[in-house]
C-alpha cells in the first residue's frame, strides 16, 4: 500500500506558556513536524529555552508578526502607539503599497535575530502570523530574509496558495480560505522563480467556531494529500496570558486534545497517511 504524507505545523509557539505546554508534548509524540515561533513575545526567552531540548524532533521557524501585538522595536509608521495594527488594516495598507519597507524590514530582521539569539542557529523556515508574510511589500522583505539567512542551509518558506477549486471541494470556510490563497499568489510565484523550498498545498483554514467537530475537520484537511502538503494547526492550553492577548482561546484546547489522542493516530493510519517533515522544493 502506497502511503501519502502530510506535515503538521503548529502556529504561535512562544506567544504564551500554555501554548508551549501543548506544542512540546505533541512534538515529543511525533504528532507535529514544525512550529512557528513568535519571537516578539515577552514569553519567548523562557519558551525558547524549553524548546531547545527538542532540537532534531521537529523544525522550528519564525512566525513573523506584524499584527495585534507589540513590536520588538519602534515602528513610528506602522505602530505609532507601540501596538501593531489589526490584520484588516495591514492588508489594506499592503495592497495599496502604503507600508514603509525599511521599517518592516528592520522589525522582521529583529524577530529573526531574536530566534537566533535564543536558539543558537538560523530558523528552519519563515511564515507569518495571520499570513502577513505573503502580502505585497512584506513578501519582498521575507524573500530577502530567506535569501540572506535561510537559503544556504536549505530553509523554506510557507506558501498559503491553494487551488480555489480544491478549497471549494473541501467546503470548509471557502471564502476565507480562498482570500488567503489569492493573496498568496505573488509569494508563490516568487518562491518558484527563486527555487525556494516551500509547501505545495496549504490546508487548515477554518473559523474556529467549533460548529464542526475538529476530528471531522482534521479528516478533511488531511484527505488525499499530494506531495508537499502542509496542514496548519493551533494547539494550546488556555491560560490567563492567552486570554489577555488573544481571541482564539478554547478551540486551541480542542485541537490539542485531538492531536494528542489515539483517534488522531487512527485517523491517519486508517487512511495510510504518514506525518513527514520538510516540504518539497
Amino acid at each position: 500500500m502506497i502511503k501519502s504524507a502530510v506535515t503538521l505545523c503548529a502556529d504561535d509557539y512562544g506567544l504564551t506558556p500554555g501554548i508551549g505546554r501543548a506544542i512540546r508534548p505533541l512534538i515529543e509524540q511525533g504528532r507535529l513536524q514544525a512550529t512557528g515561533c513568535m519571537t516578539g513575545s515577552p514569553f519567548w526567552p523562557e519558551e525558547a529555552a524549553r524548546l531547545v531540548p527538542l532540537e532534531g524532533k521537529a523544525e522550528f521557524g519564525v512566525h513573523l508578526t506584524l499584527t495585534d501585538h507589540k513590536p520588538l522595536g519602534a515602528l513610528p509608521d506602522l505602530a505609532p502607539d507601540g501596538k501593531l495594527p489589526g490584520i484588516g488594516s495591514l492588508v489594506k495598507r499592503a495592497v495599496l503599497h502604503r507600508l514603509d519597507k525599511a521599517e518592516i524590514a528592520a522589525e522582521l530582521e529583529r524577530q529573526v535575530d531574536e530566534f537566533e539569539a535564543r536558539m543558537g542557529r538560523p530558523p528552519d523556515f519563515l511564515d507569518g502570523h495571520h499570513h502577513i508574510h505573503q502580502l505585497p511589500i512584506i513578501r519582498d522583505v521575507v524573500m530577502d530574509l530567506w535569501r540572506r539567512r535561510l537559503k544556504a542551509r536549505g530553509g523554506w518558506v510557507r506558501s498559503c496558495w491553494e487551488n480555489p477549486l480544491a478549497i471549494i471541494r473541501r467546503g470548509v470556510d471557502p471564502i476565507r480560505a480562498t482570500i488567503i490563497a489569492l493573496l498568496g499568489i505573488g509569494l508563490r510565484l516568487r518562491l518558484r522563480a527563486e527555487g525556494a523550498p516551500h509547501n505545495h498545498s496549504f490546508r487548515g483554514v477554518y473559523d474556529f467556531s467549533g460548529k464542526v467537530a475538529y476530528d471531522q475537520l482534521f479528516g478533511i484537511f488531511t484527505q488525499s494529500p499530494g506531495p508537499g502538503t502542509l496542514v496548519m494547526c493551533h494547539p494550546g492550553e488556555v491560560d490567563e496570558a492567552l486570554r489577555a492577548c488573544e481571541w482564539l482561546t478554547d478551540q486551541r484546547e480542542v485541537e490539542w486534545r485531538f492531536l494528542e489522542s489515539d483517534a488522531c493516530a487512527l485517523s491517519l493510519a486508517d487512511r495510510h497517511i504518514t506525518l513527514a517533515r520538510r516540504p518539497l522544493p
